[in-house]
């Protein structure tokens, strides 16, 4: 089984905006060297305690300090530009990192309205337009315009000696379609789903067409993980997660609390049912037991690959984190 990395650029309590970023950074050249297959940072915009609002700005960065892991957006959220620019920063990007470079397109704002606003227009509209601009960017980065098509004369120069890989992220079988009617590889992000990922992926492997020859169906699932020594310390170590996930959605200010601010966090009734909840819906344990629940992930999902998505307050646990799921899965 792969193993990838989803990195959403959380900033802890005790940290700024730029000492995220480079823990992220960290991040990746520790993904490499534990034997992970890609990393993707995720774009956020104006929301408390994530970092990221440019990947292609990070991704610059964290290729320059790596030297083979795959890197990518976990997602370019398409409805807020235009397929041409993207096909050309991620051609610019596969330029300067040849072979290395994923693009994962999502339709999320990733943001309030007040910021899918002032970052675009109408887009609502945008969104009910996904499937053009799908298109359209895909033609941008394979140079395969048909001979009538308005853009047919025109290149997303730089044009690289690899183009970067597609993917299309998504939580729904409108998602899972639209990747397999267009030949695309497909993300499922079951860490922020509720919806049945084996049957959406089914439908996403029964429905794909191959755009090129070769081209066949490849399946990531996306979960939230968190791993140590010991259950009891996972456990804590999630609760920062948690516990933060839990006041950003009052709308409260602040990074990843630590263990202890965590556990100081008053929680009423409801609360404490939401955490249970999160808690279900994670991957936290020991090395032998997140493996092999990684491992049953992948074959219920028919994955090819699992991406993990870790929230820490302390980087040194989640660096730890990654390890010790990666020591569990190729070493067991």
């Amino acid at each position: 089984m792969k193993l990838s990395i989803l990195d959403q650029a959380p900033i802890s309590s005790n940290q700024t905006a730029r000492e995220a970023l480079n823990e992220s950074m960290k991040l990746a050249q520790m993904g490499e060297k534990f034997g992970y297959i890609r990393y993707w940072i995720a774009e956020h915009h104006d929301l408390p305690g994530l970092a990221c609002s440019a990947p292609e700005v990070m991704l610059s960065y964290i290729g320059a300090n790596t030297s083979r892991i795959r890197i990518g957006s976990g997602a370019v959220l398409l409805p807020h530009y235009k397929p041409f620019k993207i096909a050309e920063v991620y051609n610019m990007l596969a330029t300067l990192f040849p072979g290395r470079i994923d693009i994962g397109i999502g339709r999320a704002p990733g943001g309030s309205a007040e910021a899918s606003n002032a970052l675009s227009d109408n887009f609502l509209q945008q969104v009910w337009n996904m499937p053009k601009s799908v298109t359209e960017l895909l033609h941008f980065l394979e140079n395969d315009f048909p001979p009538d098509h308005e853009f047919k004369k025109l290149s997303a120069s730089p044009v690289p000696p690899v183009s970067p890989s597609p993917w299309l992220l998504g939580t729904s079988k409108k998602s899972a379609i639209l990747a397999a009617e267009n030949g695309m590889a497909y993300a499922f992000g079951q860490f922020m789903s509720d919806n049945d990922g084996e049957e959406i992926i089914q439908q996403y492997l029964t429905s794909f067409k191959p755009r090129k020859q070769n081209d066949k169906p490849e399946v990531i699932v996306t979960v939230n993980a968190i791993c140590a020594e010991t259950d009891e310390k996972a456990e804590e170590m999630a609760l920062s997660s948690i516990v933060w996930r839990i006041k950003r959605g009052k709308g409260e200010e602040g990074g990843v609390p630590s263990v202890l601010e965590a556990k100081q966090y008053k929680l009423d009734d409801k609360e404490r049912e939401t955490a249970r909840k999160m808690m279900e819906n994670m991957i936290i344990g020991n090395p032998k037991k997140v493996a092999k629940k990684l491992s049953e992930i992948a074959k219920l999902y028919q994955a090819d690959e699992i991406m993990v998505v870790t929230i820490t307050h302390s980087p040194a646990d989640r660096v730890k984190s990654y390890q010790l799921i990666a020591e569990g899965i190729f070493h067991s």
